[in-house]
Order: structure tokens, then sequence, then C-alpha cells
């Protein structure tokens, strides 16, 4: 009989290949297979017509099943329509036919052209000693940055705003005048207008090559806005193993964020401080650590938006990425109320690799500068109110003195980009210690 059932047994699989539907809520679908992993994606096809209803991505695994939340809408999924597993790993084809191309967070065109197409990535993190990072600057043209925050090819920068002050203009001006050789933009949760908008201000609609945009609008589901930050990435890999130096631009990490609690709640993992689960914590490390320098291949300085609207030290997002992150550049509403553009406030951001980018010429200015700023700021009601005398003390009396030119360094016209050269010596002849008449 044993002999009977070896051809059989060749034949045997142990675990199905195909699961089915067992319950359908809203936005979640629990199967009871097949033989999965999460993060892999499954599609589910009609159990009568083998018509394919919908791709999802596995949340949770449990003893019973599998617990799915689609990549889109659907309505007429039922009990008992078959699941399919299509790939063990999520993601896309990358490959240099995405330069210069919009398309959604599994990799399809929204710019009415033919779809790009590619291989399937390697999905390996370069080892720990073969990241580098910072060593030489990249410069944005903004005087605020390069003088005072400079960025480093290879670094993890945060831009920690509110709404309303200037976030959207400042990123679009440091994309339009860097340096990168391939810039790879993000977007998630945006209105499709805002795509549109932006699409056309980085020069997407120019054809420029150097542009790869991946957007999933606000009103996509959480997987699809949780694919498009590692669809982004994976292209912003492949460039960077090509030997080239890539900017990324993530707006927004706390959208990221919303999207990856959606898909934990859907999975039943514990609500933790502002209700976000396990899940988020456990991405964000591996979103920032995918990006940086390796050695003997290129870079990926990456730029992610935070969306911060006080200074509410309980906002876990906002304390995790600072946590994790090279240097942060805060914007200031009370600046951008005031005309100051780019309203960066140069007291609360940082560049951490900033001693190791610049010459000491330019670090003792720039340490002076941020000093003469801090005095100034911390004097702020003593001199709106007319309480100031000068004379009583030197510090603030130069820091007073200096306020004008500083101020006047800071700002910065839309689309005026100021070499880096030229910034450096502005920056110095700031420098010279001033006292007020």
């Amino acid at each position: 009989m044993t002999t009977e059932m070896r051809p059989n047994l060749k034949e045997f699989e142990p675990f199905p290949v195909l699961g089915q539907v067992a319950q359908v809520t809203s936005g979640v679908v629990m199967a009871d297979g097949p033989d999965a992993t999460v993060g892999s994606h499954c599609l589910l096809r009609s159990r009568t017509t083998g018509r394919a209803l919908a791709l999802t991505h596995v949340a949770a695994v449990q003893r019973d099943g599998l617990t799915l939340v689609p990549f889109e809408t659907v309505s007429d999924v039922r009990i008992g329509d078959q699941v399919e597993l299509v790939a063990d790993h999520a993601s896309v084809a990358v490959g240099p036919s995405f330069a210069g191309r919009a398309v959604d967070a599994l990799g399809r065109p929204i710019d009415g052209r033919t779809a790009p197409t590619g291989a399937a990535p390697r999905r390996s993190l370069p080892p720990v000693l073969d990241r580098t990072g910072g060593l030489l600057p990249m410069a944005t043209g903004i005087r605020a940055i390069d003088g005072l925050l400079t960025i480093g090819r290879g670094m993890r920068i945060g831009i920690f705003a509110a709404s309303g002050v200037g976030k959207t203009t400042l990123v679009e001006q440091i994309l339009r005048q860097s340096d990168a050789e391939r810039i790879v933009v993000c977007l998630i949760g945006e209105r499709g207008r805002e795509v549109e908008d932006f699409w056309r201000l980085v020069g997407g609609d120019k054809a420029d090559h150097r542009v790869t945009l991946v957007a999933a609008t606000s009103d996509e589901l959480a997987p699809m806005r949780a694919q498009a930050v590692d669809t982004a990435l994976l292209l912003a890999e492949f460039w960077r193993d090509a030997g080239e130096n890539v900017l990324l631009l993530v707006d927004s990490i706390t959208r990221l964020a919303m999207a990856l609690r959606e898909i934990g709640l859907a999975a039943g993992e514990p609500p933790t401080a502002r209700a976000y689960t396990p899940n988020v914590f456990r991405e964000l490390p591996r979103v920032v650590e995918r990006c940086g320098a390796v050695r003997g291949r290129g870079s990926i300085t990456a730029i992610f938006t935070v969306l911060s609207e006080s200074d509410d030290v309980d906002d876990p997002i906002v304390e995790t990425m600072k946590s994790l992150l090279d240097g942060h550049i805060v914007l200031s509403r009370r600046l951008a109320q005031a005309g100051h553009f780019p309203a960066i406030d140069v007291s609360r951001s940082i560049s951490r690799l900033f001693d190791r980018l610049v010459d000491p010429g330019q670090r003792d200015a720039a340490q002076r500068c941020r000093a003469w700023i801090a005095r100034h700021d911390e004097a702020r009601l003593l001199i709106e109110s007319g309480m100031y005398k000068p004379g009583g003390d030197r510090d603030l009396d130069q820091a007073v003195a200096a306020r004008p030119a500083i101020t006047a360094f800071l700002q910065q016209d839309h689309g005026e980009a100021v070499p880096p050269d030229q910034t450096r010596a502005a920056l110095r002849a700031l420098a010279a210690p001033k006292v007020a008449a």
C-alpha cells in the first residue's frame, strides 16, 4: 500500500495553496488560509467565476486563519470566495523605466503613460558597518540650512511643522535646488489636487527624469498608504545600489503612522500612546534605517516631514522620529505669521553631523550666531515691552545689534538659490561681535 501511495505523496502539499473567505467586515476580511506570513499579499477571487476581486495585505496570522486588509475598497467579496497567495513578501518591480514617472503605491502609472517595467528588488539591508553617511555636504541653496543646519549626503532629516507655515514651499525649494542625481517623492494621504500641484512644481510634468513620484491620496485605504512608502524606498534603494546619490522625500511620516495604526488595529494589536499600535514603532525605525549611504554604493538622503501642531512632548510620533533621525528642522508658526520665510526656528533645530560637515571657521561662526539668536529669543518679551536698555548685558547687546543682519540672512525669497560659498562668506561676516548703539 505504501508503494501505491508514494506517487501521490510527491504531489501532496502540507499547507493549502488556496484559502477561503470566512468573514467579511468593514475594511477587514478573515480567511482560513492559505499559508502566509504577515506582510504578504493575497488575491481574493470569486468562488463562482474566478474573477479577481481585490488585492489584500496580510495584517495578522492566527491559528485558525488570516486577517486580510484590502488595498482598495471592495463591495462584492462573499464568504467562500477563494484566497490566493501571490507574494510572500509585498513588493513591486523596480527599474530604470520609473525615472521621470508618477505611479501609485503598487507601481501603476498615474501620469497617463504606459506602465513602467522592472524586476523584483533585492530586499536585504546592507551590513551595519557598511552604512555611512554625512561625510559630504549636500547643498540646498537655502542659507539657513546650508549655513547653520548643514545636511550631508546620506543623512536622515525631519522637517517638523504644523499646517500653514510654509512646509510644502520649503520642501519644493529643496527638491528643485538639490544637486542629487535622483529624486524620489512619496506623498501619503494628500488630496488629489495637491499631488498634481506638487508633480508640476518639482518639474515632473516637464519630463524631468531625475524625479519619480509615488502617491497614495487621502481617499485610499491604509494598506495603499503604507505600501507607498515601501515602493518609494525600493526605488530609492535601486538607484543607490547603482551608485547614484538619491534624495528621498516622504510627506508625511505622520500619515504613514496613521495608516500603520489602522492596519494594527484591524489585526487586533493593542493601542498604546495616542492609540498607536506596536507595529507603528516597529516599522518607523526600519523605514529610517533603510536610508543612508552605503560604502561602495550611492546614498539616500532622506527628508521626512512630521506633522507637529504644538510643542506637545506627549506626541509619540514626534518624539520617536527625533530620536531616530540625524537631525531635525522645526518650522515656527510665530515666524510664519510675522512673514519670516522660510520659517525655520534655528534654536529648536539641529544637524547632528554639523561639526563633521563644515570647516572650523563656519562652525565657530554658526555657534556664535546661534548663541545670539537664543539670547535674543530669551529676552524677546523684555525687548518688545520697551524695558531693554543697552549697556547692562554685553551678550544681549551683541545679540540685539546682530539681530537685523541675522534676520536678513535667514530670510530668503522663494526660488532664490544661494551657492554654498556665498552662504559661508555671509555667515562669517555676521560673526563679528556687534554692540547696540
